[in-house]
């Protein structure tokens, strides 16, 4: 039986509050693992919600590259990608619209054929979210990327929220445009934030009880307003400002910092 949500005790809201005002203490414990602002172990007890950013997080691929693969356009995509990941973008919104602009007539049947033949879940990623379920934690996927993967990647890990961008097509192609939905346009760095922050409220929790992991320049503003932050094999910039990076070794490398 899931246990009930419980708000933040003032020691945890502390203990948060501390670690993040101690970024110039880091730890490399262990080989590929670097720790910033805390002592682990940290108790799992302490989180109830954990946010996970999807390409190159917990899966292997950058899905919208992929899909301009199959236009020829992968190269001209992947760099503008690379760059909006570094944070050398600084408008991401526009950013993936340029991107999908490059997908224009691209059999929608390409995006099956990247799920299919190239998506494939990272190295303890499912470790990883099996063993937070089964601590009681509530899972959340926040994208930058597309429903049609991350619907997918919902089904297969059993996550209960997702968050990510409709591709639009017409007459079996996309369109090189996204459609709209009620909660705004793209999902970028500061709709992922929203995102966590409303499913804490939703939660009745403290954003101070969740996880965030992911790799790019558009997971920081959620990164930063939860209560452990995670890099897994990251960019710099972001490597910088997470509590824990990952930099070798599989995502249930987390599990390391916890108990």
């Amino acid at each position: 039986m899931p246990r009930p949500s419980r708000p933040a005790t003032p020691r945890k809201i502390r203990a948060a509050i501390s670690r993040s005002a101690l970024p110039s203490m880091t730890l490399s414990l262990r080989p590929g693992l670097v720790l910033q602002g805390f002592t682990p172990p940290l108790p799992l007890s302490d989180f109830r919600l954990v946010a996970f950013d999807m390409d190159s997080t917990l899966i292997n691929i950058e899905c919208v590259d992929e899909i301009a693969d199959a236009a020829g356009r992968k190269a001209e995509v992947a760099a503008i990608t690379e760059a909006a990941m570094r944070g050398e973008i600084t408008d991401y919104k526009e950013s993936l619209r340029r991107r999908v602009a490059l997908l224009k007539g691209v059999p929608v049947s390409a995006m099956q054929q990247v799920f299919d033949q190239r998506l494939q879940l990272n190295p303890g990623a499912e470790t990883l979210v099996r063993a937070l379920q089964a601590a009681g934690l509530k899972t959340l996927l926040v994208s930058g990327g597309f429903t049609f993967f991350t619907d997918r990647i919902r089904d297969r890990l059993r996550l209960d929220y997702t968050r990510s961008n409709v591709l639009e097509s017409a007459d079996g192609v996309l369109t090189g445009r996204m459609l709209d939905q009620p909660w705004g346009d793209i999902c970028d760095g500061e709709e992922k934030k929203r995102m966590l922050l409303s499913t804490c409220e939703q939660l009745g929790i403290s954003p101070l009880q969740a996880i965030a992991v992911g790799d790019g320049a558009n997971d920081l503003l959620m990164m930063g307003a939860a209560g452990l932050s995670v890099a897994y094999h990251a960019k710099p910039k972001v490597r910088e400002q997470a509590m824990v990076a990952i930099n070798d070794g599989g995502l249930d490398r987390l599990l390391e910092v916890l108990e």
